[in-house]
C-alpha cells in the first residue's frame, strides 16, 4: 500500500509516547506523605464489624500493616502488625481478656498498646520494668457504629470528635454494611461521585441500562462548593417530570448520591435520600476500599436490593465477581476506574467544563495538604444544630410539563432553586428541615413556582 494513503497528521501515537506523571500531591497516601498526613486527621471506617473476631485479622490502611481483633471481653483493638520485641506478626497472636498475646515470646498487649506482660523476662528487672513503662505497641482508637468500625490514625493531640451525619438515622430506612475492594488509587474512585455526567454514559448507554432509562438522559449540571462539602446537581427532563439528582462529597472521603433503583424520573419523589452512605478509604497507593451502608426503605432504595449483590450493583452498577468477558461487555464503575491503571496519570488528562466538580475538590485537597504542612489543621465536617452534620445527597422528582421557553435553562433553574431552598433551611433540626423541604417541594410542584417557597 502506498504510504501516501495515510495522512500523517491523523496518526500521532509516536508523538505521544512520553511517560505521563501522576499527581503526587493527592495520590500518595502512605505514612509520612503530605496527603497521608492530611487523611490521618479524620475518622475513617477500616473494617466491617462482621469481619472482626477473637481471631486476629490483618488489614492495611493508608499503607500501614495493622491487625484488628476482639478480646474475650468484646473490646476491639487495632494495632501495628509487628510485635516490637522481635517483629513477629500479631496476626498469629492469641486474644485474651486483656488484649493480644504474641505467639513468639508471649508478650501481652492491651488494645491501647500498653505492654502488660513480658513473660520470658524477669518481671522485676530494670530493663523489663522500664520498657513496660516507656514503650507501647502502636495502636489506634476505634469506634464501632452500626456494623462499621471506624478508626482515627492521626496524632492523639489532634483527635477530632467523631462526626455524626444526619444520614445515620433516617426514619423508615434500614441499612446494610458493605465492603467493596478496588484495585486502584482512591482518587479514581472518589472522582466518580463528582462526575454526574458519567452516569448517563457508563450506566445508561455504554453498558445498557444498569439502573433505569432515565439515567441515560444527559441533564443540566451545576456544582456547589460549600466549605469542604461538594455537590454535583444533575437536573434531567423525563417527559413531563423534572428529576433533580444530587451527588455529594464531604472531604476527605464521605460520599452520597441519590437512589440507584428507587428513582427513575417517572414518579414524584420529594427529597429521597442516598442509596449509600460511603467512605472511600486508601489501602495503599494502588488499592482502596469502599466501606459503606446501603440504605433501603421509603427514602432509600427498594428492600429487594438489601443483599450482597444489590449493594454491589448500587455501588458499581454491576456485581463484582464476573468474568473478564462479562466486564468487557458491560463495564461498571470498577472497570472504568481500575482500567485507568493502579494510579492514573492525571497529568495526561484533558479536563472539560463538565469536570468542574472533579477539578474543584482535587484543588481543595491539594490546598489543605499544603496548609497542613504549614501547621494549619484541616477543617472537620460542619456541624449545625444538635451537633449533627447535615447532608444533601438526594433525589427529587416533580411533575413540571414543558413551557414555551428554553427548557434546558428552565429545568436548570428548578435544580438551582431546590438547592438554594435546602441550603436556606440548613440551620433547622434534621426533622424540621426534612419536613420543610418536603412541604416546600410539594408547594413548588402544585403552584409551578420555583423561585419562592
Amino acid at each position: 500500500m502506498n504510504k501516501s494513503n495515510f495522512k500523517k497528521e491523523g496518526f500521532r501515537g509516536y508523538n505521544q509516547t512520553a511517560i505521563l506523571k501522576i499527581d503526587e500531591d493527592i495520590v500518595q497516601t502512605n505514612a509520612n506523605t503530605p496527603c497521608g498526613e492530611y487523611l490521618r486527621r479524620y475518622w475513617h471506617p477500616v473494617a466491617l464489624t462482621s469481619e472482626v473476631s477473637e481471631t486476629p485479622k490483618e488489614i492495611r490502611i493508608l499503607g500501614e500493616e495493622l491487625v484488628i481483633f476482639k478480646t474475650s471481653k468484646n473490646n476491639i483493638g487495632l494495632v501495628h502488625k509487628a510485635c516490637p520485641h522481635r517483629r513477629a506478626s500479631l496476626v498469629y497472636g492469641k486474644t485474651e481478656e486483656r488484649g493480644i498475646r504474641c505467639c513468639y515470646h508471649g508478650w501481652l498487649f492491651s488494645t491501647d498498646g500498653e505492654i502488660l506482660e513480658t513473660p520470658g523476662e524477669d518481671s522485676n528487672s530494670k530493663q523489663a520494668t522500664k520498657l513496660r513503662k516507656t514503650f507501647k505497641l502502636g495502636a489506634y482508637p476505634v469506634i464501632e457504629f452500626n456494623g462499621l468500625i471506624f478508626s482515627y490514625l492521626g496524632p492523639m493531640d489532634k483527635i477530632p470528635e467523631f462526626p455524626h451525619y444526619d444520614a445515620f438515622e433516617i426514619p423508615g430506612n434500614i441499612t446494610r454494611p458493605y465492603r467493596i475492594e478496588y484495585n486502584c488509587n482512591w482518587i479514581q474512585v472518589l472522582d466518580a461521585i463528582m462526575d454526574p455526567v458519567h452516569t448517563s454514559f457508563l450506566h445508561g448507554q455504554s453498558s445498557g441500562i444498569q439502573f433505569s432509562e432515565g439515567f441515560a438522559e444527559v441533564g443540566e449540571i451545576e456544582f456547589f462548593e460549600r466549605g469542604i462539602q461538594y455537590l454535583g446537581c444533575n437536573t434531567r427532563r423525563i417527559n413531563d417530570n423534572v428529576w433533580v439528582r444530587v451527588n455529594e462529597l464531604i472531604l476527605p472521603n464521605f460520599t452520597q448520591a441519590g437512589a440507584a433503583f428507587a428513582a427513575d424520573g417517572t414518579k414524584t419523589r420529594y427529597f429521597g435520600r442516598s442509596s449509600f452512605t460511603r467512605w472511600v478509604v486508601p489501602v495503599d497507593d494502588h488499592h482502596c476500599i469502599a466501606l459503606a451502608w446501603g440504605n433501603f426503605g421509603e427514602r432509600g432504595d427498594p428492600i429487594k436490593y438489601n443483599n450482597k449483590e444489590g449493594c454491589e450493583k448500587i455501588e458499581a452498577g454491576e456485581i463484582m465477581n464476573r468474568t473478564f468477558e462479562e466486564k468487557q461487555k458491560n463495564p461498571g464503575d470498577a472497570e472504568a476506574v481500575e482500567g485507568m491503571g493502579s494510579i492514573s496519570t492525571h497529568k495526561g488528562e484533558h479536563l472539560m467544563p463538565t469536570d468542574k466538580g472533579v477539578m474543584i475538590y482535587r484543588r481543595r485537597i491539594r490546598n489543605l495538604v499544603k496548609s497542613l504542612e504549614k501547621g494549619n489543621e484541616p477543617p472537620q465536617p460542619k456541624k449545625i444544630k444538635g451537633g449533627i452534620v447535615k447532608t444533601n445527597g438526594q433525589d427529587t422528582i416533580l411533575r413540571v410539563p414543558k413551557r414555551n421557553i428554553d427548557d434546558r435553562k428552565f429545568i436548570k433553574s428548578i435544580g438551582s432553586a431546590i438547592m438554594k431552598m435546602q441550603f436556606d433551611l440548613e440551620n433547622m433540626s434534621v426533622k424540621e428541615r426534612d419536613t420543610h423541604i418536603i412541604n416546600n417541594l410539594s408547594k413548588m410542584e402544585k403552584k409551578g413556582i420555583f423561585d419562592k417557597y
